[in-house]
């Protein structure tokens, strides 16, 4: 399903998050926690390790998203939460690498690992999420947002973007004007941005 999901940050979803609203924390985890549990198993860890990388990586969250709102550029939410759990990732290995002698095997094994870990994050390359893994997460999304539409403008989103149906077939099924399938994809996919944290609201 191919959705842009490189527009700039929205800072309305992420406030609640600043604000510790429950709500706002529980969507970002159901969201998010598969995703930061799929890089800690992609990176070699079990799934003991990973499930502490994600309980990490949030906490993390809770701690710098302030720093987050307040940058200049926000860039993606995914990109930055990526950066947190990298730098989890590399602590997770160093201490396992220091903890007895690097040249044994489990010291070895985590330099390897360690020195795996890409700088950064790139949707195009996919260094650190295979094009399953955002599916899923993406699925997720829609899942939390489908019950804040009207069943046709959800049919009009659905039929366009995810059957691949044309403006103009979807109209004639639905019952709608060429221009109201247009908005209604449009509101969609606004207020999917918005729940994964990479719209703009200006």
């Amino acid at each position: 399903m191919p959705l842009p999901f490189d527009a700039p940050t929205s800072t309305t979803w992420l406030q609640g998050v600043q604000a510790r609203d429950p709500l706002a924390w529980q969507r970002l985890t159901d969201l998010y926690g598969p995703l930061v549990f799929h890089w800690g198993r992609r990176h070699g860890l079990s799934p003991e390790d990973a499930g502490d990388l994600v309980q990490d990586v949030f906490s993390a969250v809770a701690g710098a998203i302030h720093r987050f709102l307040r940058g200049n550029e926000h860039g993606t939410f995914r990109g930055w939460l990526w950066t947190i759990a990298r730098n989890k990732l590399r602590d997770h290995f160093r201490k396992i690498a220091a903890a007895g002698n690097a040249a044994a095997e489990g010291g070895t094994q985590a330099l390897e690992r360690l020195n795996a870990i890409p700088e950064a994050w790139s949707d195009q390359s996919q260094d650190v999420s295979d094009q399953a893994q955002l599916t899923n997460l993406f699925q997720r999304a829609l899942e939390l947002v489908r019950n804040e539409f009207e069943d046709r403008t959800w049919q009009a989103f659905w039929l366009v973007t995810v059957e691949l149906k044309t403006t103009d077939e979807v109209a004639q099924h639905l019952g709608l004007t060429a221009n109201s399938v247009r908005q209604a994809k449009s509101r969609v996919l606004r207020k999917l941005r918005r729940e994964l944290g990479d719209f703009e609201d200006k």
